[in-house]
């Protein structure tokens, strides 16, 4: 077996579900789903190219290069096929790789996410945190964006875990992840070539990925299944970790077209 390209924790056994993470967070966004999902199943969840331990990789330029590197993962784990579960830029992620490299994708999860490109007033808020970042750093990033990542009821405990994880990030892989992002093509028409069964999760009252805009993806794909997770802000895994690890296990173990 070759080394690995991304660092990553592999839990548990059975089939392969491939966690990828938010921005501007790595994979301990993940914690509380790892224990309940690998109870069930072998759970890989790896950083990003200039996140977390992976933050003196090169950073990549678009999120397809990340796609190629999960892709790249895969071939070194020699696992021909897995579930990937994408959270905000995970499922950006997660939908490139399902485009470039359909063969390798067993099912989909696409959480607080969506498939359209970036609109002129959400690029132009994207090169505004970058000069956030270069000019004030990390904790200069979150004063404003945490409370749009989580919802006003939030408890203390989750918005100090989310703000530690992202404060741990190096500026210039949160840089490099915002250019990607603003640069990605817009993937709606590729919506109705995924043939792989698809759950489709979201806050309910998440403000940068809304309900009303993930139902219309939902609605473009072949075989998907839509849970709002209620109460719950963009990372709906950390705001209720207990009904988005039910929504997930009950999809795995129903899945099918």
């Amino acid at each position: 077996m070759s080394s690995p390209p991304l660092p990553h924790d592999d839990n548990g056994q059975g089939a392969p579900l491939v966690l990828l993470h938010a921005f501007p967070v790595d994979a301990r966004i993940w914690d509380p789903q790892r224990p309940a999902l690998s109870s069930k199943r072998r759970v890989i969840t790896p950083d990003f190219a200039g996140f977390g331990r992976a933050r003196a990789l090169a950073t990549r330029t678009s999120i397809d290069t990340h796609a190629d590197d999960i892709h790249a993962l895969l071939d070194a784990l020699e696992i021909p096929k897995a579930t990937l579960i994408g959270l905000s830029m995970g499922g950006y992620v997660a939908l490139a790789f399902a485009r470039r490299h359909p063969e390798r994708l067993s099912g989909l999860v696409l959480a607080d996410t969506r498939a359209g490109a970036d609109s002129p007033e959400v690029s132009a808020g994207r090169l505004a945190m970058i000069a956030k970042v270069e000019a004030e750093g990390m904790a200069a990033l979150m004063d404003g964006l945490l409370p749009r990542l989580l919802s006003a009821a939030a408890t203390p405990e989750v918005k100090e875990h989310v703000r530690r994880i992202a404060l741990d990030q190096a500026p210039t892989g949160v840089i490099a992840a915002q250019r990607a992002m603003r640069d990605r093509p817009d993937q709606t028409q590729a919506l109705g070539a995924i043939d792989v069964p698809t759950l489709v999760i979201v806050g309910e009252h998440d403000a940068i990925t809304p309900p009303a805009d993930t139902a219309r993806m939902v609605e473009a794909l072949r075989c998907a299944t839509l849970e709002i997770v209620k109460g719950a802000g963009h990372l709906s895994n950390q705001e209720a970790p207990q009904a988005f690890n039910a929504a997930l296990l009950a999809w795995l173990d129903r899945a099918g077209c």
